[in-house]
């Protein structure tokens, strides 16, 4: 049994192949061939953000993550126990989550471990799965492409920047949650009209880095994870409806939330926040702030904010490209190639967008290799839970793979559920409602 990388998707494949009794190689190239974007050599290294979304389970990213821990997902139970106070989010010291999977996988009896890029695809009796995420290397991306008969897919990712805890200046910034839910687990840097606009002009002006090791044609961005450049361009306002939203921030020093007149005049028009990296708050990403500027340019319009104008830059931005197959075509639900069943995928490079979606994509395919080996069944979940949904549309998505209707990137979202029996308005009220269905559809599936 092979897995080929061990991202989260390939990870969590892993481990549910070895915890079901299957003897497993797990192939990683990393550390003797590295990729643009990863750091360290650990499993599972979150590459953009440390956040894995919503905790709610009312909220899609909350239910697939709900749906992981019910079934035993060694990545989101490792994510839970080094989680980070972030308000209503998931949020983990990435370096501590990798580092204590790493150790998990390495001590597993069943799991054997390969530091080697693997760049051909393997006999076909062998079940593989292939989870080399959106990094994958070029050798095996046109081993893939040769295979699927099929052109290569792609779009354009960015990470964003972290600075030191103690160079921000909490004379200007402050510490509240929006809406104040739960703790004041981030630091918020408000700004008025002018000097929002000065950083919108500077974002239009600033210079961004070339495009290196990847294609130079023009990047094609994945909505989800625009760079904050490219959100400046999509007009003023933008960025305030967006990572900059002002909404439900509030700094006590300003005054009384409760006058009226006081609101009016203290509230801020744009707001930036900052997450915390580990839990004594010594590291702090800018929430939304992927970008491709060059290094220079980011030191000099990210200190234009108020409260980081003696920032100290421990990472700045970067941007990637992301493969991905075009899976409607290639894939059945149960994430099997459909031409060539005892090969899977998993993961981003299936068109997941995500990191829980990613880690979804790991269980349900290292479910099905272990159950290939067993000589069972394969199987998928229904497309009444969130991880049933993404997965049966990344598999037969309307598209034609090129043209108007070309496959693209999808998050988790409530859309992909079929609708309801009952319409019900309230959309708190419908997304509990999708939440009820799903897991009680996830018991029922589990116990088949």
């Amino acid at each position: 049994m092979l897995v080929v990388g061990a991202g989260l998707a390939g990870t969590e494949a892993a481990w549910q192949l070895a915890q079901a009794g299957v003897p497993v190689t797990l192939v990683e190239m990393r550390p003797l061939r590295r990729s643009p974007a990863h750091h360290s050599d650990e499993f599972a290294e979150l590459v953009c953000s440390n956040s894995f979304g919503a905790l709610s389970s009312d909220r899609a990213s909350g239910l697939i993550k709900e749906e992981l821990r019910r079934l035993s997902s060694v990545v989101i139970l490792t994510a839970d126990e080094h989680a980070l106070p972030a308000g209503g989010a998931l949020a983990v010291n990435r370096g501590n989550f990798s580092a204590a999977l790493t150790e998990k996988l390495s001590n597993h009896p069943q799991i054997t471990i390969e530091r080697r890029e693997q760049q051909k695809l393997p006999e076909e009796d062998q079940i593989t799965i292939l989870a080399t995420g959106p990094l994958t290397s070029e050798a095996l991306a046109k081993e893939l492409q040769g295979f699927t008969g099929r052109n290569e897919c792609h779009f354009f990712d960015a990470a964003s920047p972290i600075v030191k805890g103690e160079s921000i200046d909490l004379s200007v910034a402050f510490r509240a949650s929006r809406y104040d839910k739960g703790d004041a687990d981030y630091i918020n840097c408000p700004m008025d009209k002018g000097q929002y606009l000065a950083f919108h002009e500077a974002l239009l002006n600033a210079e961004q880095a070339q495009l290196k090791e990847f294609d130079k044609e023009a990047a094609n961005f994945f909505e989800g994870c625009l760079p904050i450049e490219e959100l400046a361009r999509r007009g003023e306002d933008t960025m305030r409806y967006g990572p900059l939203k002002p909404i439900g921030i509030w700094d006590p020093r300003w005054g009384d939330l409760n006058d009226r007149d006081v609101r009016r005049s203290k509230r801020a028009y744009a707001v930036v926040q900052l997450r915390k990296e580990d839990h004594q708050g010594s590291l702090w990403n800018l929430v939304g702030f992927q970008t491709n500027l060059k290094w220079s340019e980011q030191k000099r319009v990210l200190k234009m904010i108020p409260g980081l104008n003696q920032a100290e830059f421990v990472r700045y931005g970067v941007m990637h490209r992301n493969t991905f197959i075009e899976s409607p075509q290639l894939l059945e639900p149960t994430l099997q190639f459909s031409k060539r069943p005892n090969l899977l995928a998993a993961g981003q490079l299936t068109g997941t967008e995500g990191y829980a979606a990613a880690v979804a994509g790991g269980w349900l395919a290292g479910t099905n290799a272990a159950r290939l080996a067993m000589g069972l069944t394969t199987t998928s979940l229904p497309p009444t839970t969130m991880i049933g949904a993404l997965t049966h549309f990344v598999s037969s998505a309307d598209c034609t793979g090129n043209g108007e209707r070309q496959f693209q990137p999808m998050p988790a979202n409530f859309g992909l559920l079929p609708e309801l029996s009952e319409r019900i308005r309230d959309k708190r009220s419908r997304y509990g409602a999708y939440r009820d269905r799903a897991l009680k559809d996830l018991q029922e599936a589990q116990q088949l």
